[in-house]
């Protein structure tokens, strides 16, 4: 569990594809102490588990369905990732609650200087777009952040400086990909709407053979 708060930026210092799953170490500082084997670390918001870690960088795992699913597997050695460690208990929570299974990708449509902010546009699946709420939570490469708008298509925020400082965000262009988690809160509204459920196989034509009607 993390809070979409990014500790640091580290860099992606090599990538082993040569075997399953694929191998990314990782250039950090701050995010390593107390860091060990067998942790889980939240890498541009994919929750992934260590499998080393050493004074100047760790190491962690990605199976197939990931880099499927999230933009870790475009990923190049050279570029920064944002990291948060997990969520110890009785730890303080400014951002929300973020599990780090990533609900998919997105693509940033726009972005937009307005008065020292940036206002990035993303466009996603209708799927994603049903976990989302206006002025709820999203968590964008991992960055917790308030949807400021939303239609059919896409969804806005907005970055103040110090989150485009802080983390990947400020450097993104249009067209960039994203990884995107919805809010929990979100999810369960969506499925108890019906939004994804299967359809029924009572209908009315049923009840009617069964006598019921």
């Amino acid at each position: 569990m993390f809070t979409g708060i990014i500790e640091e930026l580290g860099t992606i210092e090599r990538i082993d594809r040569s075997s399953e799953p694929a191998v990314f170490t990782v250039k950090a500082d701050r995010i390593l102490k107390g860091l060990k084997k067998g942790d889980s670390v939240s890498v541009n918001g994919a929750c992934l588990t260590v499998i080393a870690a050493g004074k100047n960088d760790f190491s962690v795992e990605a199976i197939r369905e990931t880099l499927k699913k999230t933009s870790l597997g475009e990923l190049k050695e050279g570029t920064n990732v944002n990291l948060e460690g997990a969520l110890l208990s009785g730890g303080k929570i400014s951002g929300h609650f973020v599990t780090g299974h990533v609900d998919g990708t997105g693509t940033i449509k726009s972005k937009k200087e307005e008065r020292g902010e940036i206002l990035l546009e993303i466009k996603a699946s209708g799927e994603i777009l049903d976990g989302i709420v206006l002025k709820g939570s999203v968590a964008i490469d991992g960055v917790s952040l308030t949807v400021a708008a939303l239609d059919e298509a896409s969804f806005s925020v907005y970055i103040i400086p110090h989150t485009a400082r802080a983390t990947t965000l400020g450097s993104k262009k249009t067209g960039d990909k994203v990884n995107l988690e919805t809010d929990m809160l979100g999810k369960y509204a969506a499925k108890y709407a019906g939004r994804g459920r299967r359809p029924s196989n009572i209908t009315e034509k049923f009840l009617k053979e069964k006598g019921f009607i």
